[in-house]
């Protein structure tokens, strides 16, 4: 026998059996349509509401520490009070020489006054020809708006004395620390006589968190990300306190996906009136996965795969079509399907690449999926 009639007998014999796998039986089923609501678990993070540093404004010394690690503190409360010496020294000397100009526009004024009185009997008297040089009018008024010159330039300088001394006053006020909201101190790094100083690169004197609300942070993966739902209230665990479920609400999304990790950051809102749970924990978050549209389901035996594509065996009057298709979650006893399929379309129920694309199909009743 030639290789030719062996290749001619070989293609016959696949000939046959697809056409006796296409004449056999074939069980069917019928592509299902549910909006698909699951869980999917992801890590996060939990980091407080509200967290700053606190640093000194001015330099100064430490004259009382009003808090410890752990304090409970109300927005307002004095937290570290300080002391700067030579601060004090400014004032007085502020002080000093705003008095010190007074004296001195209070002497001007004087002047100004008994050169003003002068001018005005000189020129009274010049209304008289010849009892009055005109040039000593002329002086007299020249000296009297030199010595009005004089008080208004003492004015302004104990003007500027006067906002030097509340300049050093205001300073002043940032030797008193005090919180800026409502929180937990979860630092501190000070103690009574140390010399501090402004510097944000430094070591805090103190670090204040707020807890009583927490954020927790979770990357969505990009598949995810059109199923998120602002609003969502969504369980999550921590493994301090295991068998117990916590919750919080979906309130921001970044709506920008991060470049090395394919994921967007969404943050929880959660109440934490009891302090039981502690910012620097990581949950365990059940996030919902909710599609805007319903889900084509089939089941699982369908789904054929092969080195080249995935595919279902749609059957259209008895006739063999395959259609791409995407697999997606498990709902079920079933999986979720991409593709050009629609709701009610036939697909074998045990698909197989045996057979063949346009082949002839002896189809059994359809069960329900």
């Amino acid at each position: 026998m030639t290789h030719a009639h062996r290749l001619s007998i070989a293609s016959m014999l696949a000939l046959f059996a697809a056409t006796a796998a296409a004449q056999a039986p074939v069980e069917v089923a019928r592509v299902a349509s549910k909006g698909v609501d699951r869980q999917v678990k992801l890590p996060g993070e939990l980091q407080p509401y509200l967290a700053v540093p606190i640093y000194a404004k001015l330099p100064g010394f430490v004259k009382r520490v009003a808090v410890d690690r752990g304090s409970t503190v109300k927005q307002g409360q004095v937290l570290v009070t300080l002391e700067a010496p030579e601060m004090l020294a400014q004032i007085a000397e502020a002080q000093s020489r705003a008095q010190a100009l007074t004296l001195q526009r209070a002497e001007a004024e004087a002047k100004l006054a008994g050169a003003q009185s002068t001018y005005d009997r000189l020129k009274a008297a010049s209304a008289t020809p010849g009892v009055v040089a005109e040039n000593d009018v002329v002086v007299a008024q020249k000296t009297a708006e030199a010595a009005q010159a004089l008080v208004r330039s003492y004015e302004d300088s104990i003007k500027a004395a006067q906002a030097q001394v509340q300049s050093v006053k205001d300073l002043e006020q940032y030797l008193t620390l005090k919180a800026p909201f409502d929180g937990i101190i979860t630092e501190r790094n000070i103690h009574p006589g140390a010399l501090v100083g402004p510097g944000t690169g430094s070591t805090p004197l103190l670090r204040l968190h707020q807890v009583s609300r927490l954020r927790l942070v979770v990357a969505v993966p990009e598949a995810l990300v059109g199923a998120m739902v602002k609003g969502a209230r969504v369980p999550f665990a921590v493994p301090a306190y295991p068998g117990e479920t916590f919750y919080g609400v979906l309130n921001l999304i970044a709506h920008d996906l991060d470049e090395k990790t394919r994921s967007m950051a969404a943050e929880l809102d959660v109440k934490n009136p009891d302090l039981r749970l502690s910012a620097g924990m990581y949950p365990e978050v059940q996030w919902p996965v909710r599609r805007p549209q319903p889900s084509l389901l089939v089941p699982p035996t369908s789904i054929v795969t092969t080195t080249e594509r995935t595919f279902v065996i749609r059957v259209n009057n008895g006739v063999a079509q395959w259609v791409n298709v995407g697999r997606g979650a498990r709902v079920g006893d079933l999986i979720e399907v991409f593709g050009a399929l629609k709701e009610g379309d036939t697909i074998v129920r045990r698909g197989t690449d045996e057979i063949r694309e346009g082949a002839k199909v002896n189809v059994q009743p359809a069960k329900a999926s």
